[in-house]
């Protein structure tokens, strides 16, 4: 009997009928491995490809592919039944799929750019995607209509950024494999990637980040904070967003609760929460943090670092008052590094934690309480501050809507990292003597901060700062909005961090700028994370289902369907509300034959 690959180079030369040069065979299959057809590459001698399906018939063979009333098969249907959760590389045309296998990860295709349009995508439904565009209008256009497909399945969809890699017109994943011939699954994991957004909302003027943040302005790198993000950066593959960010909080760290800002009532401290989110977790967040305290923990009177945040009393106990029987804590200052913040976030998450509780109050005044009998500690003039890391997939996957509502997410700055370069031997270490003299200065203008209480802004900050007030405090709508809700006060912490460094009495017009830019990164950051979401899980939900629908919309029975039932009526009520108020949905009635008409709900 004839085998596959017989029958594939029998049909291709009846119909080139002249020279051509086999190159595969891509078998697809249903879930359980057994082949269904075919696709048959073929390349001519002038270089086109050539293309065709082949399936069985009978006990021969021919070109063309069986009926699939309910979509085509993607390609490797059989490895995607067998591992139903994990995360999946999309990519256009069989041969890419094959290579990223042969690096042992999850890939799968529909054929060609156009092949989408027919394919049964429901076996990626709820995972995770990364798509890798071909380098051409024809790919990107491709990947953005499966990116919105995905979309409506519930997919965290994220694109590989062909624009920044360089290959030639046309070029794909394997072009890209065959010119990093030594690449490995680390080195694709921290390609940069552009988040999917659906395809009627791209245009929109809503705030809505499409690609990366751009890197940080370079205002930001501002004297002392500056040239330590100068020294380090040539030496390590970490983002020097990172590095700076990292820089800010340690030194607010090391000064203590003594320089503030006044806003009205409120004193605000060089205590700052900073979250740095990786695109991949090969993001280089960790080694950033350790370049920082390589030069902190030489700074004499660096305070405690801990890790392990778990619930508020924990917390509290470590900068504790004095009790009977206790003296206390007497050192108020308390740095947290949490390389697994998502972690911390499934803390806050659990019912009767008062870790969050506890974190707000440390931010807002350091004053630390919580009115129960059974736990008596209090800690009065906390100064402490956090470093945290974590993917992107896990923040916007663990910060929940109680997170944004009561205001713990917009505590924190939080800032998209990537890895800026690629060291294959590792940076150098810097010498004794550049991490002694950096030290030095930190430690001389931390003593001089110290002498300080209240701080004021010059003049000429006072001028710019009432340039750019009325913008900080306009705000975002969502969960964006939610997060970034502290603008005015996070970019007050900033300057004011920027000022001491620099050794100087007061915020002046460049420290203001230096903060402003590090805060526009930030927002940029929120923007991307958590783009157009709500901050509702119910409503953020229901709005990629209602705009699949087009242009029919879906019945309030069908919108129930989608959480299987267990949805409260009242619950998806107030999304439905939600997504009114704020023009992304709008309430008819259907009309059928008979019967009693029914709610329809559509996207706007």
């Amino acid at each position: 009997m004839e085998t596959p690959k017989e029958a594939a180079r029998r049909l291709t030369g009846a119909c080139i009928r002249g020279d051509f040069t086999p190159e595969a065979l891509h078998p697809y299959t249903d879930v359980n491995g057994q082949p269904s057809h075919w696709k048959m590459r073929a390349r001519l001698p002038n270089g086109e490809k050539w293309i065709r399906p082949m399936r069985r018939n009978g006990d021969g063979y021919e070109l063309s592919e069986p009926e699939f009333p309910n979509g085509k098969p993607l390609y490797g249907l059989h490895q995607l039944a067998t591992k139903p959760d994990a995360p999946v590389w999309y990519v256009e045309g069989e041969k890419c799929a094959d290579w990223l296998a042969g690096l042992g990860l999850l890939a799968t295709t529909a054929g060609s750019a156009t092949s989408d349009e027919q394919a049964d995508f429901s076996p990626l439904a709820g995972r995770t995607v990364t798509i890798w565009p071909d380098s051409d209008a024809a790919g990107k256009a491709h990947a953005d209509r499966v990116a919105e497909k995905l979309r409506a399945l519930g997919c965290v969809v994220e694109l590989i950024d062909v624009q920044v890699l360089a290959l030639p017109d046309g070029g794909d994943c394997v072009d890209w494999m065959v010119a990093h011939e030594r690449a490995t699954t680390a080195d694709l994991a921290a390609l940069p990637r552009v988040r999917a957004v659906h395809a009627e909302t791209a245009d929109l003027d809503d705030g809505i980040a499409t690609t990366w943040p751009q890197p940080l302005d370079e205002t930001a790198y501002y004297g002392l904070a500056g040239d330590v993000v100068r020294l380090i950066e040539p030496h390590t593959e970490s983002d020097p967003a990172a590095i700076l960010l990292q820089v800010l909080v340690a030194f607010g760290a090391l000064v203590g609760r003594g320089p503030y800002y006044r806003v009205e009532g409120d004193e605000h401290h060089g205590n700052l929460f900073a979250l740095l989110a990786g695109d991949t977790a090969k993001a280089r967040k960790g080694t950033s943090w350790g370049r920082v305290l390589d030069i902190f923990r030489r700074v004499k009177g660096w305070p405690s670092v801990v890790t392990g945040l778990s619930t508020g009393e924990g917390l509290k106990y470590r900068v504790r008052d004095g009790s009977d029987g206790d003296g206390g804590v007497a050192d108020k200052r308390l740095l947290v590094v949490e390389s697994e913040f998502a972690q911390v976030l499934r803390q806050t998450d659990r019912a009767g934690n008062t870790l969050s509780a506890v974190i707000r109050s440390a931010w807002d005044t350091g004053y630390l309480a919580t009115l129960t009998r059974n736990d008596p500690v209090t800690a009065t003039g906390a100064h402490i501050s956090i470093i945290g890391h974590i993917t992107i997939n896990e923040l916007a996957a663990e910060l929940t809507a109680t997170d944004s509502a009561n205001g713990f997410a917009n505590r924190f700055i939080f800032m998209c990292v990537t890895r800026s370069k690629l060291l294959p031997f590792g940076g150098e270490a810097l010498s004794d003597n550049e991490l002694g003299a950096l030290a030095f200065r930190i430690e001389g203008a931390a003593d001089k901060a110290r002498d300080l209480t209240a701080v004021k802004m010059t003049a000429a900050a006072r001028e710019l700062w009432e340039l750019v007030y009325a913008t900080l405090s306009e705000g975002s709508l969502g969960l964006v909005g939610a997060v970034t809700a502290r603008a005015e006060a996070q970019c007050v912490r900033l300057a004011l961090l920027y000022a001491l460094m620099s050794g100087a009495s007061a915020i002046d017009r460049a420290h203001l700028l230096a903060a402003i830019a590090v805060w526009e990164r930030a927002a940029a950051s929120a923007r991307f994370i958590w783009g157009a979401a709500l901050g509702d899980v119910v409503a953020d939900e229901i709005l990629p289902a209602l705009r699949a629908a087009r242009p029919g919309g879906m019945t309030r029975t069908e919108i129930r369907d989608l959480f299987k039932r267990h949805g409260k009526a009242e619950r998806i009520g107030a999304a439905l509300e939600l997504l009114q108020r704020r023009g992304l949905a709008v309430r008819g009635d259907s009309k059928p034959e008979g019967g009693r008409p029914a709610e329809l709900w559509k996207a706007t």
